[in-house]
């Protein structure tokens, strides 16, 4: 779950990463193939462009929201349940017609929660931030509302990251001016919220969001980021959600962070850097990491990454210049173990929804009516 309103020298690497562990190069027993497409694909009910999705990791449901544009240049908005084994729409579950507002699917949390974001727009200003949660998935209809302290006109959320099958959330909102950002941590099932916690380092406070990944298990938001670009080197912080404290170190590579995940169990992380096309895997209890190269495909870095916690895999989505794109599937020690080709990615990467019990996912897909209006299933 990323964004909610926001929207190379590796030689060099060797001697300005500060952390401990030596570079370590991608295993050699990989593969690039087509055999993950599968034939399910999910074309949303009334055909606009999809803005959110996610599947129930230990369900067989999942969720997104569209948006058409109407001749008048109003919308119609919809946020719909989908059958993962299918593709079928099961249910429309908020709709309205010749609006302004937004609605956006955050994602799937906690045990089998949907978790929607409308976003209420007077004029060409976001004035009002609701949210609301279908719980459980499978229930097909909305429930209770989830009232985070975010006030629309001035502040919007930036990430909802969650732990499936865990009750508790990382969030991360700012002001929509620059620059006091905060996260926090939320039960969404119990309605419940901690307190915030303030951001003060420029690098993860600056213009350029952080991504942010949750440790359930430690319950600690993760984030990274580096400002300015081409050289800076990211920054990693631990902020615990209960007691507020915030530890930093220095990562790996070159550039902008891309992506971010974190397996809660083993308390491994990985991220994509921009400048230097790596990917980077940190254990995060010892604060040192090692750094592997993507394949070289074309002039795009590694994007987003998602984790296979129960697997114990990283996947990374790869765009190619004027070509589909790839997802690279890792193990947790920096090994490419294969990587599937034939995903429609751009350079800003996609959501990769996983189902880890079935080792299947859903991607972002052109749709019957073009314009990101489906998503397309793939294994690995």
């Amino acid at each position: 779950m990323k964004n909610a309103f926001s929207l190379a020298t590796v030689a060099a690497l060797l001697c300005l990463c500060c952390l401990t562990a030596p570079v370590a190069a991608a295993g050699q027993n990989t593969e690039s193939d087509n055999s993950g497409r599968q034939t399910v694909v999910v074309q949303d009910k009334f055909g606009g462009q999809i803005f959110g999705y996610d599947i129930d990791h230990n369900g067989s449901e999942g969720m997104l929201s569209e948006d058409l544009t109407l001749n008048d240049g109003k919308l119609l908005i919809a946020t719909e349940t989908f059958d993962q084994k299918t593709g079928k729409i099961i249910k429309v579950v908020a709709k309205k017609n010749e609006t302004l507002d937004n609605f956006l699917t955050l994602g799937v949390v906690g045990s089998h929660i949907g978790l929607q974001e409308v976003q209420h727009v007077k004029g060409i200003f976001v004035d009002k931030l609701t949210f609301n949660t279908v719980n459980p998935l499978e229930g097909n209809k909305l429930t209770a509302p989830w009232t985070p302290s975010i006030d629309g006109k001035t502040q919007g959320l930036e990430d909802v990251e969650a732990d499936q099958g865990k009750p508790n959330v990382a969030v991360m909102a700012s002001p929509y001016a620059c620059c006091a950002r905060f996260v926090f941590g939320s039960d969404v099932g119990a309605n419940t919220f901690g307190k915030k916690i303030n951001l003060t380092d420029s690098i993860l406070n600056g213009g350029v969001p952080p991504v942010m990944a949750f440790d359930s298990k430690k319950n600690q938001a993760v984030l990274a980021q580096a400002q300015g670009a081409p050289f800076s080197i990211p920054e990693l912080a631990l902020v615990d959600l209960t007691k507020g404290k915030i530890t930093e170190f220095t990562g790996l590579g070159f550039g902008y962070v891309n992506g971010l995940a974190v397996d809660s169990s083993s308390g491994i992380a990985c991220t994509t850097t921009e400048t230097d096309n790596s990917a980077e895997f940190y254990n995060l209890s010892k604060k040192t990491g090692i750094i592997v190269v993507l394949p070289v495909i074309g002039q795009y870095s590694g994007a987003t990454v998602a984790v296979d916690s129960l697997h114990k895999l990283f996947l990374i989505a790869h765009p190619v210049p004027a070509a589909p794109g790839q997802i690279h599937i890792y193990d947790e020690k920096g090994n490419l173990i294969k990587s599937l080709s034939g995903f429609a990615i751009g350079p800003g990467g996609i959501t990769i929804a996983l189902n880890p019990s079935k080792r299947t996912g859903f991607v972002q897909a052109p749709g019957q009516n073009g314009a990101g209006s489906g998503l397309q299933s793939f294994t690995y």
